[in-house]
C-alpha cells in the first residue's frame, strides 16, 4: 500500500493530490481493475456443451425449414 505522510504546512488538497499521484504510479489501480473485471471464461466441458446445443438447434431449424413447418421469412437477424 502507498503511504504518504503530511508535510509541515501542507494542505489536505496537496496531500491528497500527492497520494493520488503516487498511487497511480505504483500500478495498484491497474491491478485492482484487472482483478475486478477479470472474466474466467468457460471451462472445456461448458464450451463443449454449448457447442453441442448450437449444433442441435441448427439441425432442428434446418429440419423444420425443410419440412415446411417454419417459413424462411420468420428468420430473424440479430446482427447490427
Amino acid at each position: 500500500m502507498v503511504e504518504v505522510k503530511r508535510k509541515k504546512n501542507e494542505t489536505v488538497d496537496a496531500l491528497l493530490r500527492r497520494f493520488q499521484r503516487r498511487f497511480q504510479q505504483s500500478g495498484k489501480n491497474l491491478e485492482m481493475r484487472k482483478r475486478r473485471f477479470h472474466d474466467a471464461g468457460k471451462n472445456k466441458n461448458q464450451r463443449r456443451g454449448s457447442a453441442l446445443r448450437r449444433e442441435e438447434m441448427k439441425a432442428q431449424y434446418a429440419y423444420l425449414t425443410k419440412t415446411g413447418q417454419l417459413k424462411e421469412e420468420s428468420k430473424k437477424s440479430y446482427r447490427r
